[in-house]
């Protein structure tokens, strides 16, 4: 793996319905935040929060960027999102097509 191999990342960001992802994903691409944000609908999230364990119908974006763009990428998601804490996680990419790669790069330049 050559060190630009690893500097893709994929970013897990839930939204409360397809409005509010559609209108972050926009926002992320037409900014260079984001080479391509797929909105992935009939997400059931279970999880704790405020001590209770709650259960809600959401949308999932699988956000691609490189890792020069993650942090401003997730400081947009929080500055957009209105939940009080968003799911914003960051996975690296250690392989794939090296054209699709290089197109996010090129997307997300600087």
């Amino acid at each position: 793996m050559s060190p630009s191999d690893a500097d893709v990342r994929v970013v897990l960001v839930t939204a409360p319905d397809a409005e509010t992802g559609g209108r972050l994903a926009r926002a992320l691409v037409d900014e260079h935040l984001a080479a391509c944000a797929n909105l992935v609908p009939g997400v059931r999230s279970i999880y704790r929060w405020e001590g209770r364990v709650q259960e809600d119908d959401e949308v999932l974006l699988v956000i691609k960027t490189t890792a020069e763009r993650e942090a401003a990428l997730c400081e947009r998601v929080s500055s957009l999102h209105p939940y009080d804490l968003p799911e914003v996680l960051a996975l690296p990419v250690v392989g794939g097509s090296d054209a699709y790669r290089e197109w996010v790069r090129r997307e997300v330049a600087l």
